[in-house]
């Protein structure tokens, strides 16, 4: 299982980016009951057959990682949304894309921590160096911050350096005040 719901979200931008995606877009939506997550992407897409096997822990392409024989994130996902009672959602297209959604409530006993979610957005900008990312955070309805893997790009520099990491953390940790 996950220990925060930010381990969730970075797997699932891992999946989007392993899928071929060019842009992978992170919507945040929080409000007094719930927090919802939706990560879409531009990727390859998945067929109605492997829509159904990906909840299988067993299932794996075999194509992404070739000596795995489990994939164990939409199965944990799926896991997590069953035991809070919450709800999510896979939409995939061939070609197209796809987008993985959920939502859970905050006043189960059984939700992990929402975790570091600067932390998480710096982790995932720093997954590739092709696609882009753009995180959408919502509070109460309303837009919070929007932010792209590329802006930071243009303003700190490469995120293999160190300054320009602790600059992008700064920054992201700003939005979250």
């Amino acid at each position: 299982m996950h220990y925060t719901i930010c381990d969730v979200v970075l797997d699932l931008i891992h999946n989007s980016i392993e899928a071929g995606s060019s842009l992978v877009e992170l919507s945040l939506i929080e409000d007094a009951k719930t927090i919802t997550v939706v990560v879409k992407d531009n990727g390859k897409g998945m067929d109605a057959e492997t829509l159904k096997r990906v909840q299988d822990p067993f299932y794996t392409d075999g194509e992404k990682h070739t000596a795995r024989k489990v994939g164990l994130g939409i199965p944990f996902l799926v896991q997590l949304a069953g035991q809070v009672q919450g709800a999510w959602n896979i939409d995939s297209e061939p070609g197209i894309g796809t987008t993985v959604s959920f939502s859970l409530p905050y006043k189960h006993i059984d939700l992990p921590p929402v975790g570091d979610i600067p932390s998480c957005v710096l982790s995932a900008f720093c997954f590739s160096e092709s696609a882009d990312i753009a995180v959408h955070r919502f509070r109460d309805g309303s837009e919070v911050y929007s932010v792209k893997r590329s802006e930071i790009l243009d303003a700190v520099g490469d995120l293999t350096d160190a300054q320009a990491l602790l600059l992008a953390k700064q920054y992201l940790e700003s939005l979250e005040t």
